[in-house]
């Protein structure tokens, strides 16, 4: 049976999508807005910008002060923030049902009429904010550049996914103020984005909303970028290896999988799961408590829309163990799982957690909003909350082994692995 969560939706005049999902239970209205516009939007010389622009987005607008976007709606008792993907950027909030009409004014003045506020001042400012993220979040956090260093071996260079999503610092400096306004002017338009609006709402109250506040805004050309062909499984094993000061020797492998929003993608997800997303998993059964190699295995499946997703195995290797030998283990699980598949209790318990955590997710207004958001932009399946567990029942341990032996075999992995650097400080002295 599909779930039933009330899905209303409205397309105003200038092409900007409206999506109310109506729930009474708080009196709160959750907004969430996405923007078809993410890394992999960015052209070579150009990356960052959609990430700098999550930033100025907050530094005012045509009638909003420098930081009174924040205040005004923290006032109120709201929450509100913002992130960036490689697919699109999103801006939230939570606010009181009487304090709707002031979020919405806000955002559509953002949304229209940024430009007037964005300086050399500000655009200089947040430059400095976003390479002070990167040496926070990157540079000086232990494992900070795994998925980046990922990223580079999996999709070749030049592909949309090569580049982090913080993009080059070098880029960011070259980029001009005309860049920056013409990077806006570009994706930052009615008819390529999705506004939703979950909780104590009607559909009709959130359609007249949207129209009162975003009607104005002009309708502008399309800018929506084709994705690229779906790229094969890696064949040649790349890696990377480094050395340095982390609490543990680490090993993240990665892989190509099915672009996000197909049955394969999903077969894929539940072998990840089965091999080691849960502490049922089978890597974590045999590296942690049979051979005690490791001390954690994690696991996760990042569904993208261009040319391919990326899945990937994270193992923190135990002190005394061999990093070498511990990827050759897990190495030689992949090979047994693609000829035998998932047992029927991996399979179960997979599928179990999967529907546990899409449930919990719906639960809450801002997950409930984000999810709409996400499948309305991107796949044009605004019900897909409602359907999404009906094609995780129908996975079969035959789908799953046959993603898995395309996908999850050790010849199309990625290995980024990290060694620790001994303590000077703490070694004897013989």
């Amino acid at each position: 049976m599909p779930l039933d969560y009330p899905i209303a939706t409205h397309t105003l005049s200038n092409g900007l999508r409206v999506v109310v999902s109506r729930d009474h239970t708080v009196p709160t209205v959750t907004v969430n807005i996405w923007v078809g516009v993410g890394s992999r939007h960015e052209q070579p010389g150009s990356t960052g910008l959609a990430h700098l622009f999550e930033h100025l987005m907050f530094q005012g607008s045509a009638n909003v002060a420098e930081g009174e976007h924040f205040s005004l709606l923290m006032e109120q008792g709201g929450t509100l923030n913002a992130t960036t993907w490689f697919d699109r950027t999103n801006y939230f909030e939570t606010v009181p049902t009487g304090a709707l009409d002031l979020a919405l004014w806000l955002e559509a003045d953002r949304h229209g009429r940024l430009l007037e506020a964005v300086t050399q001042a500000n655009l200089d400012n947040q430059r400095d904010v976003v390479k002070e993220e990167k040496r926070q979040r990157y540079d000086n956090q232990p494992y900070g550049t795994a998925i980046a260093d990922l990223g580079a071996l999996v999709y070749p260079e030049g592909h949309p996914y090569h580049h982090p999503t913080i993009g080059s610092m070098e880029d960011l400096d070259a980029a001009t103020l005309a860049d920056v306004h013409a990077f806006y002017r570009r994706h930052y338009t009615p008819g390529n984005s999705v506004l939703t609006l979950v909780g104590d709402i009607s559909p009709e109250e959130g359609f007249a909303a949207a129209e009162r506040h975003f009607g104005d805004l002009p309708e502008q050309p399309s800018t929506r970028q084709e994705p690229l062909p779906q790229l094969s499984p890696l064949t040649d094993a790349p890696r990377t290896d480094r050395s340095e000061d982390v609490p543990n020797d680490r090993l993240y492998l990665g892989f190509r999988l099915p672009v996000a929003h197909t049955p394969e993608f999903l077969a894929c997800a539940v072998a990840i799961d089965a091999l080691g997303s849960l502490t049922t998993s089978r890597l974590y059964r045999r590296l942690v408590r049979v051979e005690e190699v490791a001390t954690s295995v994690s696991g996760a499946s990042l569904g993208l829309v261009d040319g391919a997703s990326l899945g990937f195995l994270g193992i923190d290797v135990a002190e005394s163990a061999d990093p070498h030998a511990v990827e050759l283990a897990v190495c030689a699980e992949l090979e047994r799982f693609a000829v035998e598949g998932p047992t029927e209790v991996e399979l179960e318990s997979s599928l179990a957690d999967t529907e546990r955590s899409w449930l919990e997710a719906l639960a809450g207004h801002q997950e409930r909003a984000d999810l709409i958001s996400h499948y309305t932009l991107l796949h044009d399946d605004t019900e897909h909350i409602n359907t999404y567990l009906d094609g995780v029942r129908q996975v079969t341990a035959d789908q799953v082994r046959e993603a898995a032996a395309r996908w999850l075999i050790p010849d199309a992995r990625a290995t980024v692995a990290f060694r620790a650097v001994a303590d000077e400080a703490t070694e004897v002295v013989a």
